[in-house]
């Protein structure tokens, strides 16, 4: 396995409230993988730090080499590219695992709008709302 890209989101139904994300990861060699997974009660950034997450680790356990993430989350986004600094005790864990797994891979992530990410998204509510645990 190559290269992978995935698409990824994480939402909670308050926030904090329940919550889930969606990770859709795919590749031209691989067949599409959609995750949808209940993660209890959170906020609405450690939701979407929980896909990317998600998504990292399911880049490594297929021995991607690259992977390309599209979210919707301009805080995850903006931390992991270095724009913004990580200064939240409650998502550095997070944030310090992703950038951790992700320079194991040939890695990057880039903003998409919401209405560009309705499939994570419908996952991730999904998820929330029926609280499945993968």
């Amino acid at each position: 396995m190559s290269a992978l890209v995935a698409y990824i989101d994480g939402g909670s139904l308050g926030n904090p409230g329940p919550s889930g994300i969606g990770v859709v990861i795919g590749g031209a060699s691989h067949e599409t993988l959609r995750i949808a997974k209940w993660i209890g009660w959170q906020d609405n950034n450690v939701a979407e730090y929980t896909a990317l997450l998600e998504a990292l680790q399911c880049a490594m356990l297929l021995k991607a080499r690259e992977l390309h993430v599209y979210s919707d989350s301009e805080v995850v986004v903006k931390q992991m590219n270095g724009v913004y600094a990580c200064r939240s005790p409650r998502l550095y864990s997070l944030n310090w695992t992703c950038r951790k797994l992700a320079h194991c891979l040939k890695f990057s992530i880039s903003h998409v709008s919401r209405e560009d990410n309705t499939e994570a998204n419908r996952l991730a509510n999904f998820a929330a709302r029926k609280r499945i645990r993968a």
